[in-house]
């Protein structure tokens, strides 16, 4: 049914608007924006960054202008264990560089992939439009950095720094989107045109020459040898001299990288709990691991976090970093900005309602340090590792309500040990269901 808008109901609704109380509050918000007018001082007070289990992890890293949360992340973790066991300064820093270059070469031979095996379906089809929409990006998911890792280690932050382009990387990736396109092109046509596998296979490898030499121009080269020099929190002077990646990451890493799984918190109707969820086309390394998602309750989720916590390891997460987030005094908290009350609307949707209508997804990873407890001993607020730098929040550190966690919060990484036999087993035997590219729990790569 269509129904146009006429100057008749606009004229009711200028009416209706036209009160001394929307006056005040429209002063306010032209004034100072939704989220200043809207401020709720009382969550912000319920939320004091004060927490029972609060782990040291020292200082925060700063991901800057890219988008390498999920890789930070993780190697924050491990930082976080090898601060421990090595006494390591709070400077110390694993390089997510070195990871970020040999995603992006995996991610290319992965884009080929998807392109070949997608080559018979029409341009417009959905899969082909969803691959060619976004080539790679910075994104990624726990199994993809388990991936790279798995086959090319890690090296410290000195070994491996920073450049222009991994700080920054919206530069880089128009041109290499650009040329995973252009390559899309050539490897579609040759598939059209019948050509011979071996065609095809030498034509791939000329296309992995390229994007190796234009990530060496654009990253540096990564080192296959190095030493390793430093002083503990004591200033006494380390040593370790010749060491590969692969020997740097089992010598001052050292996890079994395989004990930690993928816990998801999704209340939609097409993903029951204690159930296994791959996603389409997502992943890094051709050949490597698969992501692959364990869906549990929410409290479920949430006792494995402080299981772990308890245990005195952090925790990565996956959350919508969107709403009801302070970022300036680091808080989220579900109704710091009081914007239904602030108009006069009701705008609540469930968790599962937001997923389905594309009101939320993960976009951002982060690392929980710590938590806080009532006399009952349930979670009340958590303490959050964020990767902006020193300047968001506490010095990098964010307070995360309980309440927020489990509207927001869509995933965490947990050893096996702490998931009971039952959830073992289902992540170890039970078949995953294949969900569509585009599903929200993808949405973080």
């Amino acid at each position: 049914m269509s129904s146009e808008i006429t100057t008749q109901s606009i004229a009711q609704f200028r009416e209706a608007t036209a009160t001394s109380q929307n006056a005040v509050v429209r002063r306010a918000v032209t004034k100072n924006g939704i989220n200043n007018a809207s401020y709720n001082q009382e969550v912000v007070n319920a939320n004091v960054p004060t927490f029972a289990i609060d782990l040291d992890t020292g200082k925060v890293a700063n991901q800057k202008q890219s988008g390498r949360c999920w890789m930070f992340a993780a190697l924050n973790t491990m930082r976080h264990d090898m601060k421990d066991m090595f006494h390591l300064s709070d400077e110390f820093q694993l390089s997510q560089s070195y990871t970020f270059f040999w995603d992006k070469f995996e991610k290319a031979n992965y884009f080929y992939e998807n392109i070949l095996n997608t080559a018979n379906e029409p341009l417009d089809s959905r899969r082909v439009a969803f691959l060619l929409a976004t080539p790679q990006q910075d994104g990624g998911q726990w199994d993809m950095i388990v991936a790279i890792i798995d086959k090319y280690g890690v090296v410290p932050q000195s070994a491996y720094p920073e450049s222009q382009a991994s700080s920054a990387s919206k530069e880089f990736n128009t041109t290499f989107n650009t040329l995973l396109r252009h390559d899309a092109v050539i490897l579609r046509e040759l598939v059209a045109n019948h050509a011979g596998e071996q065609e095809i296979a030498n034509t791939r490898q000329k296309m992995l020459a390229n994007v190796y030499r234009v990530l060496s121009i654009t990253f540096g080269e990564p080192p296959v040898k190095f030493d390793f020099e430093y002083r503990d929190e004591s200033q006494n002077f380390h040593i370790e001299r010749d060491l590969t990646p692969q020997t740097y990451f089992d010598k001052f890493v050292g996890w079994d990288l395989g004990n930690y799984v993928s816990i998801i918190n999704a209340p939609t109707d097409d993903k029951p709990f204690n159930a296994t969820y791959n996603v389409d086309m997502l992943g890094n390394v051709v050949g490597g691991r698969e992501v692959k998602h364990l869906n549990v309750t929410i409290d479920k989720m949430k006792s494995l976090a402080i299981a772990q916590l308890k245990a005195g390891q952090s925790v990565w997460f996956g959350v919508d970093m969107g709403p009801q987030v302070d970022r300036d005094n680091g808080l989220m908290a579900d109704g710091v900005f009081a914007t239904d009350s602030l108009f006069d609307i009701d705008s609540t949707m469930t968790k599962a309602q937001r997923l389905d209508y594309g009101e939320s997804l993960m976009t951002h990873a982060m690392v929980l340090t710590g938590v806080d407890f009532d006399e009952n001993g349930q979670p009340t607020k958590w303490k959050v590792e964020n990767s902006w730098g020193e300047k968001a929040g506490k010095k990098g550190y964010f307070t995360m309500s309980d309440e927020w966690m489990s509207e927001y919060a869509y995933q965490v990484v947990v050893k096996k040990e702490f998931l009971g036999a039952d959830l073992v087993d289902i992540y170890d035997n039970a078949t995953p269901k294949l969900l569509a590219p585009w599903d929200p729990m993808g949405a973080l790569a």
